[in-house]
């Protein structure tokens, strides 16, 4: 019989102190920014998950999906794949809406407690949904949401 052999690797070439912590949403919002291409941000929506240890250094940026004008899709399993194999304790989700409408959709906040839950039994925390246009952000956290 002939299986594929799965092989798990991280590697990074940032210093764990140089990467940068995250406090508050405000900090997420800021780090978004430089990752983020606000070229379509108001054309296509995009989903991504920002990947944290347990001191809130951020381990990195994942683009988990890319969809149309309307929506993305959000795959639980790819997510927490990701969280995973980059050994994070922590994420933080985010997407943008490019009509530029900061207010979270039931959609919105469904998943982020659907993903909530999955975290919880993996672990692994979501700390936060942020959904950012242009001009600025809305944190789930922040208004209560979650």
């Amino acid at each position: 019989m002939v299986v594929a052999e799965i092989q798990l690797t991280y590697k990074t070439s940032v210093k764990a102190s140089e990467r940068p912590k995250i406090d508050k949403s405000q900090d997420v919002y800021l780090v978004l920014q430089e990752h983020w291409n606000f070229e379509i941000i108001e054309f296509i929506e995009e989903f991504k998950i920002m990947l944290l240890n347990r001191a809130n250094r951020v381990l990195g940026i994942v683009n988990i999906s890319q969809g149309g004008m309307a929506g993305t899709i959000a795959d639980p399993k790819v997510i927490f794949a990701a969280a995973i194999k980059s050994a994070a304790s922590q994420i933080i989700l985010c997407h943008n809406h490019p009509s530029g409408n900061l207010t979270p959709s039931q959609a919105d906040i469904e998943l982020t407690k659907k993903l909530k839950r999955c975290g919880e039994i993996l672990d692994i925390a979501v700390l936060d949904h942020l959904i950012i246009t242009k001009d600025g952000f809305c944190s789930l956290m922040d208004e209560g949401m979650i």
